[in-house]
């Protein structure tokens, strides 16, 4: 069993919103909970989610505080779950069903905080950038969306966003969703090619770009690429332009290859005093299209409604983070992420969301994401596992440097989690801080595994299953197993399953992204393990383990040990296909590093390495070959792009390498698959 790192004393659980949330289920004569104090109480409350989903639902809705059209005498919805029993769409596309009859806002609901609390602050590499109290956010988003509806933007139309993260992206995204409009974005790191994979797909009638941002110290404007992108969209009407490197700049460059081209204040000049208008619209309306990495095809369009993206991360944000309106949330993301959906909807609790745009360590500040969590008093700091790790590597070191002891929980996502982050975050950032790695996806828009506040944090392991989702652990029969690692499914519908695919009008691509495996289960595609006390562990994606003789193993089980030697900045490992000595073919583990500055990867290095993965793994993890490389290759939203590597060093191509934020990076892996024979 693990080593508990930090855990709540029985008064304290009882003062979470789970605790509330449990007390409040017993007193309407739930049966099957527990005090919230009591050492399975979570277990329980998890039990009855997954075995009684109308009724967890409703308490949910109830709980948060839902805005939506009321009923003298009855819930605001006809029925909670119709369908239950299917998890994968059959051809009519009529799959579960949640809150039928129900009609809601989605951003009636993000925006109903108190007018003088503060709803956004917002930094870039340069330091604070701005800041938005409710009332002032909803008046820019009522004038906004003024304007979208005079340029024509109806209930159903996509709003497009190639956007910083910055507030008039969440401005933009909150008029869209107040009219009834689909809204869809991508960060501005993406070349023309990527975006255009993205929006040439859904068909945008308004374009927001931005006139530029800055990372890593450097300006980096956009006008030709925002040209290219708009004039390669016939169906955009409206290109609206945000002045975020220039307040004064206006769009006369675009105008040239693009004539409907305008400035933002241009675009709202005369709606300024717009009175806020929210079109309340079923639950399973679309709100949101995000999109998956597209490293092999071309990125898939998954459309998430908006009452299952509000109850679900409601859920997350309530009851599994314990946000209250005073917290401060931050998450480091782009627009291209769905981890800056999670982020936004933080507004729903009534809390303040905290913007950052810019490199994570910019080289005249590396530590200004702490500067940022102590002056602006972050009590939710989020980020990844890469930052954590390159963190420590930096010798960042915050409780000492920074006044962070209002920061109470550490989010953590993107990779798993390798054990030392635990330990530095605990020695660094402070033992009363409670990390949570959490996991989940693009996919869901939200985690089917994250924390708790009644559990306690073990090292190495994520807190839990989350509540409402039916998460269990196959192998390859289909049979729920515990202590053994397989594939992570979930058996039971939940609310933020995506509405549809974009232009599948069969739900055939739905079906066979996540059913084709185990008839009307969910494949998430991730290897893992549930621990004997509840805990999960992530061992990477299932389609990228490695098989060296027969035994499947985790990719991450090989970065937790190989990240750990200060001359290892970063890894990835790749299983290369290799002639056998019988003639056949067979796998074996291939790792490539990126050294830390100086560093040569020599006999020695290379025997230290496989020595501590042989040590503290199995000798199936030890790699054949071991290679130095100079970059290794990120999807934009920063996550290693395996399968692109595996492809490179095999010499076939990446599909579509516009989805890599560094598709340079491949040269160097193809150039090593040529020795691979040899």
């Amino acid at each position: 069993m693990a080593d508990i790192l930090w855990e709540l004393s029985a008064a304290e659980k009882r003062r979470t919103r789970m605790a509330a949330f449990i007390d409040a289920q017993r007193a309407a004569g739930e049966t099957g909970l527990v005090a919230p104090d009591a050492p399975d109480a979570f277990a329980c409350l998890h039990r009855w989610s997954v075995t009684r989903p109308d009724r967890f639902w409703a308490a949910v809705w109830r709980y948060c505080g839902v805005i939506a059209d009321e009923r003298s005498g009855a819930p605001p919805w006809d029925d909670v779950l119709v369908g239950g029993e299917r998890m994968a769409p059959p051809d009519s596309m009529l799959g579960p069903r949640w809150f039928t009859g129900a009609r809601l806002n989605f951003a009636e609901n993000l925006l109903a905080g108190e007018g003088a609390s503060l709803a956004l602050v917002a930094w870039d590499e340069r330091g604070p950038a701005g800041r938005l109290t409710f009332g002032e956010l909803r008046q820019a988003v009522a004038s906004c969306a003024s304007a979208l509806r005079a340029a024509g933007v109806a209930p159903g139309d996509r709003v497009a966003g190639f956007l910083p993260n910055i507030p008039e992206t969440v401005i933009a995204m909150l008029a869209a969703t107040s009219i009834g409009a689909v809204w869809s974005s991508c960060s501005p790191d993406f070349g023309a090619a990527a975006v255009l994979d993205r929006f040439g797909q859904i068909v945008p009638r308004v374009l927001i770009c931005a006139d530029g941002y800055h990372y890593a110290g450097k300006r980096i404007p956009l006008g030709d690429r925002n040209a290219e992108v708009a004039a390669a969209l016939p169906s955009v009407e409206r290109c609206v332009i945000v002045p975020n490197l220039d307040r004064d700049a206006r769009p006369e460059r675009l105008a040239e290859r693009f004539p409907h081209a305008i400035a933002w204040r241009d675009f709202l000049a005369g709606h300024e005093h717009a009175a806020a208008v929210y079109e309340r619209l079923p639950f399973g309306q679309p709100a949101f299209i995000v999109y998956s990495s597209g490293t092999t095809g071309a990125p898939k369009c998954i459309v998430h409604s908006a009452g299952g993206t509000l109850l679900q991360l409601l859920k997350e944000h309530v009851l599994h983070v314990d946000i209250r309106r005073e917290d401060r949330v931050f998450y480091y993301t782009t627009c291209g992420w769905m981890m800056w959906n999670w982020l936004v909807n933080a507004l729903a609790v009534g809390a303040a969301a905290v913007l950052y745009d810019g490199a994570a360590f910019p080289p005249a500040r590396p530590a200004i994401l702490w500067d940022m969590a102590a002056d602006e008093g972050v009590t939710v700091f989020g980020t990844s596992a890469k930052y954590l790790a390159l963190a420590e590597k930096h010798g960042l070191r915050p409780a000492t440097t920074h006044d962070v002891r209002g920061v109470r929980t550490i989010l953590s996502t993107g990779s798993p989690l390798a054990a030392h982050s635990f330990d530095y975050v605990r020695r660094e950032a402070g033992p009363h801080i409670q990390l949570s790695s959490i996991s989940g996806g693009t996919d869901i828009v939200s985690c089917f595994v994250l924390g708790n506040p009644l559990t306690p944090v073990r090292r190495g392991e994520i807190q839990g299953r989350g509540l409402g989702m039916a998460v269990e652990v196959f192998d390859g029969a289909g049979r729920a197993i515990t202590g053994v690692a397989g594939e992570l499914v979930c058996t039971k519908p939940f609310p933020s399953m995506p509405a549809r695919f974009w232009n599948d009008p069969g739900a055939e691509k739905y079906r066979a992204a996540y059913f084709a495996r185990y008839p009307n289960v969910w494949r998430h595609g991730d290897w893992a393990l549930l621990t004997g006390d509840g805990g999960v562990v992530i061992y990477g994606r299932s389609d990228t383990t490695l098989n060296p003789g027969g035994v499947r193993i985790g990719t991450a089980e090989i970065y937790r040990q190989v990240e750990q030697l200060p001359e290892i900045v970063e890894s990835v490992a790749v299983g290369a296909e290799v002639r056998a000595s019988d003639g056949g073919h067979d796998t074996e583990v291939v790792l490539f590093v990126r050294l830390a500055p100086g560093v040569t990867l020599d006999d020695a290095l290379c025997a230290r390495l496989r020595d501590v993965i042989r040590r503290n793994t199995s000798p199936h993890h030890v790699p054949r070959r071991i290679h130095a490389v100079a970059d290794i290759p990120r999807t934009v939203s920063g996550k290693i792009a395996e399968l692109a590597v595996r492809e490179a060093i095999h010499g076939r191509p990446a599909d579509n390498a516009g989805a890599l934020a560094n598709p340079g990076a491949l040269a160097e892996y193809q150039e090593f698959g040529k020795s691979l024979d040899s």
